[in-house]
């Protein structure tokens, strides 16, 4: 099997599926500048970047935009999607109307940035739903999926190809079982079939370290089959390493790879062996890191290091070198 990935050294044609390697910006927030984190993306090679959401963005001009995408492109690098960083656009999920009419005002902010910044999706996590109200998470996400499919429209009409939605890892957060991302995926693919003359399509953006535990510590749902069941809808996906629990996650520095549930060589074998169920052959996988202690001079340097060694990691496995190399 022909396989295309993240080094040039490695890349082969013609190719079946292309897996390329990428960075989301969230660690960089209040720490660093996006200049800084595009200079270190140049220098290890990696091209595209998912840019994560901080709070000025719904609110900062579109110059702002322009001069980051231009930024960007000095150094070779690709702003091809935009996700929430928080639970920011979570009002969809709320019983209050007010709620839910800002987060349609900030989710078409979302729509138009990403436009751009030349990217081709965005997106964010469906919300939360208080623990104390999930007496509504039926009639919310009900609510989600209706608002969405509208807001297809509004990110067809600004050139945007895709909006997605990421699957979490607890029952407050949906969707967290391959039984809703099922669900959820068939019916918003269905609408943009009948729509996609007008409608961007819909897709997943996975998450490797998601995985559903309940209150009582059982695991429903881990974080393979939770991956999987995206594949039909998927767009594109976090790399992040995380415990048995699901309870923390982290890169794949050295430290980490001995604790971490993530095994990146078999989920690059499951992509290849089932691409025939993917909808699309080119897929991005952004490194997601939480970083180290925001807001300390003896954290905060750290960063860059663990950037590049989660990135060099990524790029050996993907590369089917032998990781300890």
């Amino acid at each position: 099997m022909q396989e295309r990935l993240p080094q040039e050294e490695c890349q082969k044609a013609p190719v079946s599926l292309e897996l390329l390697l990428g960075v989301k910006s969230d660690p960089i927030t209040y720490r660093y500048s996006f200049q800084w984190l595009f200079d270190l993306m140049a220098e290890e090679g990696v091209t595209h970047l998912q840019l994560g959401t901080f709070f000025e963005l719904y609110f900062l001009p579109d110059s702002y935009f322009l001069r980051l995408r231009e930024e960007a492109k000095k150094r070779g690098i690709t702003i091809s999607s935009v996700f929430s960083a928080y639970r920011e656009l979570g009002g969809f999920l709320s019983e209050d109307p007010e709620m839910a009419a800002v987060t349609e005002r900030n989710y078409r902010r979302l729509i138009e940035v990403a436009a751009l910044l030349g990217a081709s999706s965005c997106g964010a996590s469906m919300g939360a739903f208080p623990r104390d109200r999930l007496g509504f998470r039926e009639r919310g996400i009900r609510r989600y999926l209706e608002k969405i499919k509208e807001l297809l429209h509004y990110a067809k009409s600004w050139g945007l190809e895709w909006l997605t939605v990421e699957p979490m890892s607890c029952y407050a957060e949906p969707p967290c079982t391959a039984r809703e991302v099922r669900a959820i995926g068939e019916e918003l693919t269905a609408y943009w079939q009948k729509h996609r003359d007008t409608a961007a399509r819909f897709g997943f953006c996975a998450d490797v370290s998601h995985g559903f535990v309940d209150e009582e510590g059982r695991l429903r749902e881990d974080h393979v089959s939770l991956f999987v069941a995206t594949f039909p809808y998927l767009h594109e996906f976090h790399w992040k390493n995380t415990d048995a629990m699901y309870h923390e996650t982290f890169g794949f520095e050295p430290e980490n790879l001995a604790r971490g549930v993530v095994d990146v060589r078999s989920i690059r074998s499951l992509l290849f062996e089932k691409r025939h169920l993917l909808p699309k052959q080119r897929i991005v996988g952004y490194l997601e890191l939480p970083g180290p202690k925001l807001g300390r001079d003896y954290s905060d340097r750290l960063l860059g290091p663990m950037l590049r060694q989660s990135l060099r990691y990524l790029k050996r496995v993907l590369c089917g070198e032998d990781e300890n190399r």
